[in-house]
């Protein structure tokens, strides 16, 4: 991932709208040039994060970063209204930290026909270069927008006609059986504990993949895969 630090370099990266993940600012580092870096960051909904010095001393490898470390972004993050206003399906990952999953996930959903991914802000992978060497150049296709809360997104989703469809290992409906309506969203959980409760309050339906041996989940990129496949053989052949 490509590291700028230094006032003046993330400013001029900020204002040239360069891909960046996020941005670590020292903490108790101020003024009028700080402040500029994170009202230019902020318009650009590109996250800001305030850690210890010695935190960015050892991102930036280096003491002379003046307070400020900018984090590259493999590609330029997608306009969610621009994304939502068109798409058939989309992808939302509540959290999804492994980059090689997101990357996965990515590859994937543009095989099978998504329009868009959705991922959080915080506490989930970005569009780092693992993510980008995973995808294997699914992202030069599929935008990705990043939201600051995906269950706020799930009820804007909702209101522009959207079903959202979440999977979880204790869903009623079968992945292979259930009824997809278009437009169509798929959320999928973080590794270990999957959707969050509140994320599962949001979904119109949940859905699950029945499980022959004795390991109760998959990997979630995995899962994505079946189901991702399974909605467009169901919706291709509906619409046949």
């Amino acid at each position: 991932m490509p590291v700028l630090y230094g006032v003046h370099p993330v400013t001029e990266a900020l204002r040239a709208a360069r891909p960046l993940d996020r941005i670590l600012i020292a903490k108790g580092a101020g003024g009028p040039r700080i402040q500029e870096i994170v009202d230019l960051a902020r318009r650009a909904r590109i996250p800001v994060r305030f850690e210890p010095r010695d935190a960015l001393d050892r991102v930036a490898a280096s003491a002379s970063h003046q307070g400020v470390v900018a984090l590259g972004a493999a590609t330029k993050y997608a306009d969610l209204d621009d994304l939502a206003a068109k798409a058939k399906l989309m992808v939302v990952l509540d959290g999804v930290e492994d980059p090689h999953n997101l990357g996965a996930i990515a590859r994937t959903a543009h095989a099978a026909g998504a329009d868009g991914i959705v991922i959080p802000e915080r506490r989930a992978a970005g569009l780092t270069d693992t993510v980008a060497k995973a995808a294997a150049g699914a992202l030069e296709h599929l935008p990705v927008t990043r939201v600051t809360n995906i269950n706020r997104t799930l009820e804007s989703l909702k209101e522009l006609g959207y079903w959202i469809y979440g999977l979880d290992e204790r869903g009623t409906e079968l992945y292979d059986q259930v009824k997809w309506v278009t437009p169509t969203v798929l959320v999928f959980g973080a590794e270990g504990h999957g959707l969050h409760e509140q994320v599962r309050k949001k979904c119109d339906v949940l859905v699950r993949i029945p499980m022959a041996g004795e390991i109760a989940s998959l990997n979630v990129s995995v899962a994505a895969g079946i189901v991702l496949f399974k909605w467009r053989e169901r919706v291709t052949n509906s619409s046949s």
